[in-house]
């Protein structure tokens, strides 16, 4: 049997490759992989961590693809971040200057919160569940 086929990359419609690189760097620790100059004014600009899904960031070439930026999920939460470490990513967001939505919840499948990166895309951070252990710690 063969194995299908796996996402490893996918698009994100951007107004300036600098300042999405700047920002997703930053928030959320990525790395830049590659960037490479294509036909005058475009670039081929891939983010994300090397071993996992990789974001393709594409600038809007008209004003068609520029209307969608940060709205390629039609204003629903459409990409999810796993974090190991829900505290210490939610401040690095924060540092950066993601809109959060809500405050930090728990739901059955872990911490989450909904934030806004710098385009308006929603996003899920979702970290481990907190354990009877670890929420009764927090309350001393």
């Amino acid at each position: 049997m063969t194995t299908p086929p796996q996402l490893f990359q996918f698009a994100l419609l951007v107004r300036d490759y600098d300042e999405a690189i700047a920002w997703y760097t930053r928030a959320l620790g990525w790395v830049l992989i590659e960037d490479t100059p294509r036909a005058p004014g475009k670039r081929w600009v891939v983010i994300g961590q090397p071993e996992g899904v990789q974001v393709l960031l594409a600038r809007a070439a008209d004003e068609a693809q520029a209307a969608h930026i940060g709205r390629q999920g039609g204003g629903r939460v459409w990409l999810f971040l796993r974090s190991a470490d829900f505290d210490a990513d939610y401040a690095r967001l924060a540092a950066a200057g993601a809109r959060f939505t809500e405050t930090p919840r728990s739901e059955a499948y872990g911490r989450v919160v909904v934030f806004e990166d710098l385009y308006g895309n929603r996003w899920d951070l979702i970290g481990a569940p907190i354990t009877a252990a670890a929420d009764s710690s927090l309350a001393g």
